[in-house]
Formats: structure tokens, sequence, C-alpha cells
């Protein structure tokens, strides 16, 4: 891998957009050469819009799988659309849905809209997520730990239990962790908190559901240059993000989606259930 280009100090309003980062994120897998691992699949991408999900999306449909992508705001409409747009070029669907995953009636909604518009559910991404800086524990508001739990957790709940009944033998669930859940962060407690329990849900369904042949799995990144990283952080921690790392730098999300493709693919990770994947560029965790 060439050394990559370093991050400015910038500033964005949630929750973010692509078109304003500096550098642009690798994000489109042009580079990326399919070999029908996932053909004929039915894939649900949650946060597919831009970054790493938009990465997902866009290697799950060059290896032969149909997409459905949920994101949250108006303001990631643009992102949404191109996302699908990248998802075209390789001759697959993709429907894009919008909405809250803070709601329960709207996880369920949507897994039964996305089922009924791709005929059926084979690989359930758990992707979306929020976070917010706060490094005062006591100035941590109820209601921002409550939000961050609601949308990284509980949405994650809700949409695998709406998922199992369309899942059979040989499906996946892939749920985004953090290096942050591993390790913890003192400006982000609830986030890493949140992260932490995704962690411990994938090994505990997986555990729960491995005689049933559907596997579930995590994929826990490290700093990786998305929209979140600009809407989410001060300018100060946005310039030079990534640098802590041992590799020095940030990753892309076209990095990181591969792991995906590996866990979503019988053929390549048959005997992977519970495993909690993480591309954090070098840094090492016991466990």
């Amino acid at each position: 891998m060439t050394e990559r280009e370093q991050a400015p100090g910038q500033q964005q309003r949630p929750p973010g957009s692509t078109g304003a980062m500096e550098p642009h994120p690798d994000d489109e897998m042009r580079s990326y050469a399919g070999r029908g691992l996932l053909d004929g699949a039915r894939a649900l991408v949650t946060g597919g819009d831009s970054g790493i999900g938009r990465a997902v999306a866009v290697a799950f449909a060059k290896e032969g799988a149909d997409l459905a992508v949920v994101y949250f705001d108006s303001l990631e409409d643009a992102d949404a659309e191109h996302t699908a747009s990248l998802v075209r070029e390789q001759g697959r669907r993709c429907l894009l849905y919008k909405g809250d995953l803070a709601s329960e009636e709207y996880c369920r909604q949507v897994v039964d809209d996305v089922v009924n518009g791709l005929g059926g559910l084979d690989v359930l991404v758990n992707h979306a997520g929020t976070q917010h800086v706060e490094s005062d524990f006591t100035q941590l508001s109820s209601e921002q730990f409550d939000r961050t739990f609601k949308v990284n957790v509980y949405s994650m709940f809700w949409l695998i239990r709406a998922a199992l009944p369309y899942l059979n033998e040989g499906n996946s669930i892939i749920n985004t962790g953090s290096v942050n859940g591993l390790r913890g962060n003192k400006s982000m407690m609830d986030y890493a908190a949140s992260k932490g329990a995704v962690h411990t849900l994938t090994k505990s369904l997986a555990q729960s559901l491995a005689q049933t042949g559907v596997r579930v799995n995590c994929v826990a990144p490290g700093p990786v240059w998305t929209p979140l990283i600009p809407s989410t952080l001060p300018e100060s921690k946005v310039e030079g993000f990534g640098g802590q790392a041992p590799m020095g730098r940030m990753g892309h999300p076209d990095e990181i989606a591969p792991s995906y493709v590996f866990l979503a693919a019988e053929r390549l990770s048959s005997y992977y259930t519970g495993e909690v994947l993480a591309p954090v560029g070098g840094e090492t965790h016991p466990g």
C-alpha cells in the first residue's frame, strides 16, 4: 500500500457528506474484481450511503449480489444515490430506504420492505452508527447515551430479530463494531461501550444460531476516513486523523470492505462464526 494523503482539519454538519471531504475517501472499489462469491445473494446494508457501507455495497455487487441500502437523513440523499449508481453499474439492483433505525417499528418495517423488494434476504450487514465526543463523563447526557445505544445496539437487535425468519443455512449476519469497543475511548465513552456491546452480542448470537447454519460475525475497524469523522470530531482531531495507528495513517473504506465480503461468502468463511475481525492498522489487542 502506497503512502496516503493525510487529512487536514475540517468540519461538517452531521451526518456529513462525501463530496466535501478532503482528501476524497477511496470508497468506490474501483480496482476490486469480483469472482462470483455472492452470485444471486440479496443483501441489506444499513448505513450504506457512504464510507465503509458504500464500499461494502459496491463490493457485494461486484460479487453478484443485489442490494438494499438504508440511510438516515435527507442530507445523505446524494451519497445514497451515488452508491446506488455504483451498484447498478455492475448490473445489480439497488433499492434505497431512508429512515431512523432508532425506531423499533421502522426496523421491522424496513426488513419486510426489503424482503418484498428483493424477493428474500441472504446477508444482513448492520453498519449504521452514530458517535459524539464528550470527555467529561459527568456531562454525558442520558439523551445522548440513549441515542447512541438505540442507533448502535438496539437497531441491530431489532433488525436481526426481524430478519431471522427469512435467513437460512449458509446465510450471514455481519455487524460493525469498532476498535473503540476493543480498547475503550476516553472521549467517546458511550460510543465505545455501545461497540463493546456489539462485539459481545455478535459472539453470543453466533453461539445461539450455530446449529441453524446462519453465521454471525463482526468487523471492528480502526480509524477509517468516512463522513462520520469530519461531522462528529472536533477539527483538531480530524487533522492528521489516524496518524496514531502503528501504520501511521488512516484507513480508507476500500481497504475494509473485503473483510465483509470474506464474512458474507460461505465459500470463504463457512467455519467462521462469532468472530470479531479487526482491521485497525496494526494495533494489537488481547483476546
